[in-house]
């Protein structure tokens, strides 16, 4: 009922019964159905139905018309024009879809309540970090077209962090702690005190300023919230709040020999920048109570939290850590990968942008955690790039087979087709007719002697003669046209090419998951589900229009599915490179 098509339906005599039975389940339950229209219709996507001229309902859409205009509480607590949000990334990486899921939701809440999103690297850890990530993260968020109001950096308030690290140590909230790493988490699991816990104020900032310093003994300790080691949640067990790092870091170099974590650095900078509410996904679900209690402990404004679940697909990996793995190991040709879920990587496969905000918004904020198949993203970009995509020509290069028509036209002629039937925006190209023309080897082989097949964009031919090898394979056809036959009774409708020298080479890729596991667990090694067949290339010709493809452009080869051009036509030698586009049906 949200859609214009339906609307026009509605009104017409086609589907009678349907309307009947839609007005009769729209009148028994308005109320429910306008309550959900409302709360899940996005913008743009259609208009909800108004319910009929009943008594009943007409009070319902006077209730409605004096709540129209309040908004939808979405997020807690959130006011028109006062949400601030922000989208902070680590630069370790570059961004991929999971990301892009959160990126894409402080869009639309920001765009909901009329709010502003700012983007802060969470940069605080050097021996990750790069200005490489910086600059592609900028890159990817503009991709997404999120409008953002500025960008900060987490290490734009070191100074602050460390005062605030002090202010804690001082009033016994924090301390300096040199327990060795191993036997620091076995205290944490077994709720054991550290012998650390109860040191004094001078003996905390002593070991302080050694860490300041990156000394040797510095090196030794790290500061810890004191909360309580016995808490049932073990997240509220004494978390890290500094550690030494010697590193350099990729913004401001030496300065610093001492780096927040992500636990202390998030809560105080969402604080500090006036954040009204921060978008987690549900994986920090026992990380919330730490969040609210590091800025209890700091006296600070605190902020809304709100969760959304991690966006998990089938056969994919999400964590950084392993893609970059497969970066240095060289199994990939770098981030930009089309196997790969980087936002770089599945638009260089072929995915539209609008395909992927449709399908993270179709989610919504949903809290479910959910293993996600791949063929729906892919369904949803097919039908976006179908409609408009050019339509092109291609034969498999190998024991292609040379079909002459004996009544062909003695000389070459060209005419100009429409390059799509169904959307003149697609322009035209120019197809040549020859009396010879090459088709696939496995089309050769369906055909029978006599039999009568269709020339897409030409007409009927009939097959008078088949050559074959020792082998049994089809060599060449012979056969005579029949352009007043009908295209209705054949059986095979066949592509093909014309035989000039004028045919480009291409290379046709396909792509298969990286990984054999649908879901590798955190104790999995990823080197032991690693595909080692993931990339599938065959040399083909195509017509002599894809001369003119540019670097991005989204095409069909009729009979063969959907293709985006990788590398353009550079000259004859070398080949067009063409990557296959899922279409939700491959499930890859």
């Amino acid at each position: 009922g949200t859609g214009q098509r339906w609307e026009s339906l509605r009104k017409s005599k086609k589907y009678q019964s349907l309307v009947r039975w839609f007005n009769s389940i729209l009148d028994e339950y308005s109320e429910l159905l306008n309550k959900v229209l409302s709360t899940y219709v996005k913008k743009g996507s259609g208009k909800p139905v108004a319910p009929p001229k009943s008594k009943d309902n007409q009070q319902a859409t006077k209730a409605d018309a004096q709540d129209k205009g309040k908004s939808e509480v979405d997020l807690p607590e959130a006011e028109i024009g006062k949400v601030r949000l922000r989208f902070a990334p680590e630069p370790s990486g570059y961004l991929h879809i999971g990301h892009a899921k959160a990126a894409l939701l402080n869009k639309y809440f920001a765009e909901r309540y009329q709010g502003e999103v700012i983007v802060r690297f969470d940069d605080t850890n050097p021996a990750k970090e790069s200005n490489e990530f910086v600059d592609n993260l900028v890159k990817d968020i503009g991709t997404l077209g999120i409008k953002y109001e500025k960008v900060t950096y987490t290490s734009d308030y070191f100074p602050e962090l460390m005062q605030m690290a002090e202010k804690l140590m001082r009033e016994g909230k924090a301390y300096v702690d040199d327990t060795p790493r191993e036997q620091m988490q076995k205290e944490r699991m077994d709720g054991i005190d550290s012998k650390c816990r109860n040191h004094g104020v001078d003996e905390n900032l002593k070991l302080w300023q050694e860490m300041i310093a990156g000394s040797e003994r510095g090196l030794q300790c790290c500061v810890r919230g004191k909360f309580n080691m016995q808490d049932p949640n073990k997240a509220m067990r004494d978390p890290v709040y500094y550690r030494c790092n010697p590193m350099s870091h990729h913004r401001i170099g030496d300065k610093y020999k001492i780096y927040p974590t992500y636990d202390t650095a998030c809560p105080f900078v969402d604080s500090l920048e006036g954040i009204t509410h921060a978008l987690r996904s549900s994986e920090y679900h026992d990380r919330n109570a730490q969040y609210f209690k590091v800025l209890e402990d700091m006296g600070m404004r605190q902020v809304q939290l709100y969760e959304f679940s991690r966006l998990n697909l089938v056969f994919t990996l999400l964590s950084k850590r392993k893609l970059l793995w497969f970066v240095q190991t060289g199994l990939v040709d770098g981030w930009d990968d089309p196997r790969f879920p980087t936002v770089q990587g599945i638009v260089r496969r072929g995915l539209k942008i609008e395909a992927l905000i449709q399908f993270i918004l179709e989610q919504g904020a949903s809290k479910n955690l959910n293993l996600m198949e791949w063929d729906k993203l892919w369904s949803i970009n097919k039908r976006i790039i179908d409609p408009v995509c050019p339509r092109h020509t291609a034969v498999i290069a190998e024991r292609r087979v040379l079909f002459t028509l004996t009544d062909g036209p003695d000389e070459p002629f060209v005419r100009l087709i429409p390059k799509h039937k169904k959307f003149e925006g697609a322009g035209e190209k120019a197809t040549t007719f020859t009396k010879s023309i090459w088709i696939e080897e496995a089309d050769a082989s369906a055909i029978s002697v006599d039999e009568e097949v269709t020339l897409m964009d030409w007409g009927n031919a009939i097959v008078k003669q088949i050559t074959k090898d020792e082998e049994g394979r089809v060599t060449a056809l012979s056969g005579v046209l029949n352009l007043q036959g009908s295209v209705k009774t054949t059986k095979l409708k066949l592509t093909w090419l014309p035989d000039t020298n004028e045919l480009v080479n291409l290379t046709l890729t396909e792509f298969d998951y990286l990984i054999t596991k649908k879901k590798l667990e955190d104790d999995d090694e990823v080197a032991d589900f690693v595909n080692t067949n993931t990339k599938k290339e065959t040399l083909a010709l195509g017509d002599s229009n894809m001369r003119n493809l540019k670097c991005g452009d989204v095409i069909q080869l009729e009979r063969k599915g959907y293709f985006r051009c990788d590398v353009p036509f550079v000259k004859s030698s070398k080949s067009i490179v063409l990557f296959s586009i899922p279409d939700g049906r491959a499930l890859k």
